[in-house]
């Protein structure tokens, strides 16, 4: 990355940071979308309720003020409670939110109620007659799950967490307003300094879209692998 006006190590620092980000909220997502697909196809109405509520709530909440929400929020709330301890039992105790893994809880919150979504989908999208082989045979839930219904549902997940992984990528630019130092607070910080905003956030933007350009080609090359042996449009 070039020196622009000394910023350009920070602002390959701040990358670094929201790679990280991205991959740890992506995995997050993956398992709470599992959880949460599994929860929904069950029959336990506790477990179903609880899903639906999640997915139901998150999506219905812009993705800013559920940022906002947990870091500051989360924060009062901790405040509050440490007082509470103190005052009821004397215990000194106090928590302070970190920025990154506040970050990568919410977004891992947030596309954990997509993930849900899109492998609830993709579950079902299996042939029912093929569990129902594999059950006559004498497979276990486990093995039924992981030879029949994980390959295939992955085939018809593949889409719909690439979409979610493209967006997600990009919602890391939120964990700015939280005071983390990813390349977009060290852009926004460097184009106030020097009053030159198109010289560190044309810089920004090209990285995310080598980032999600490449995700791109990757999940094409998944995809391709993932449905060898499949006939097209059949």
């Amino acid at each position: 990355m070039l020196d622009l006006k000394g910023y350009g190590p920070e602002l390959l620092d701040g990358a670094v940071v929201t790679i990280e980000l991205a991959f740890l909220s992506l995995a997050l997502a993956l398992t709470l979308g599992l959880i949460g697909a599994s929860s929904k196809l069950s029959g336990n109405r506790v477990a179903k309720a609880i899903a639906t509520f999640y997915t139901t709530v998150v999506r219905g909440i812009p993705d800013l003020v559920m940022m906002l929400l947990f870091y500051y929020g989360g924060q009062v709330t901790v405040n509050m409670l440490s007082d509470w301890i103190w005052e009821a039992y004397e215990i000194d105790f106090f928590f302070q939110f970190d920025p990154f893994i506040s970050g990568v809880v919410t977004i891992g919150l947030i596309f954990g109620a997509y993930m849900t979504e899109t492998f609830r989908g993709a579950f079902l999208a299996v042939e029912t007659g093929q569990i129902e082989a594999a059950r006559a045979y004498g497979f276990t839930r486990w093995h039924t799950f992981r030879r029949i219904m994980f390959p295939q549902m992955l085939r018809h997940a593949l889409p719909g967490i690439g979409n979610n992984w493209q967006v997600l990528l990009k919602t890391t630019a939120l964990v700015s307003i939280i005071g983390l130092t990813d390349m977009v607070r060290v852009a926004e910080e460097a184009a106030k300094a020097e009053r030159m905003p198109f010289h560190f956030f044309i810089p920004v933007a090209a990285v995310y879209l080598i980032l999600t350009a490449g995700s791109e080609l990757f999940i094409k090359w998944l995809n391709k692998r993932a449905n060898v042996g499949v006939v097209q449009g059949g």
